[in-house]
């Protein structure tokens, strides 16, 4: 469980990363290159930011590793008018019977975890290809869905959904653990519809 939580919390932190340099939520130059999964990935340098994730990072590996976490959303909206242009969905199933001292996990071979990873930071890299330019400066949320009654800290606080009106969507690919399955998709609004 617990190496499959540092996977998945990995995996998380540099797919938020990969999504604000892609989209240009913060400028090109905030951004260092590094490598992982055997990609060339762009992370902040930025130290606000990096502490904001690692705090919200840190908290959302204490759930996975307690069964949670439902999912986690990347909310992008505009600075301008606080409307929601785009929400990356990664929805999360914990095998409940691989919790607990007695917990079995299934087999996967690392290289295979990597595989998959690799896929979906791909595919977040290729979206500036068929997503919508963000004409307006944006700002970005972090929403994570958890089971009730989870303890919260006193620092974060509840949210609406922020769906998008008028949205289409693109299933992006999926990666599993022995204990996780993250599925990911992005949703974002359908300048036609207006």
């Amino acid at each position: 469980l617990k190496g499959s939580t540092e996977i998945v919390t990995e995996f998380f932190g540099y797919s938020i990363n990969s999504i604000l340099y892609q989209r240009g939520i913060y400028p090109p130059e905030s951004f260092s290159k590094v490598g992982k999964y055997g990609l060339q990935m762009m992370v902040t340098n930025d130290q606000w930011l990096q502490r904001y994730l690692q705090q919200v990072l840190t908290q959302l590996s204490e759930w996975l590793m307690a069964g949670s976490v439902q999912k986690l959303v990347v909310v992008i909206s505009s600075m301008q008018t606080q409307e929601v242009l785009e929400r990356w969905t990664f929805d999360i199933e914990t095998d409940q019977d691989c919790l607990g001292p007695e917990g079995k996990a299934h087999e996967k071979s690392p290289k295979e975890i990597q595989t998959e990873i690799q896929a979906i930071i791909r595919q977040i890299t290729a979206s500036v290809t068929y997503l919508p330019l963000l004409q307006d400066a944006c700002t970005f949320d972090l929403l994570v869905y958890c089971d009730s009654g989870v303890n919260v800290p006193k620092t974060w606080e509840e949210s609406a959904p922020k769906y998008i009106t008028n949205q289409q969507e693109v299933r992006l690919r999926s990666f599993s653990t022995k204990v996780h399955k993250v599925d990911a998709v992005v949703a974002y609004k359908d300048e036609d519809e207006d």
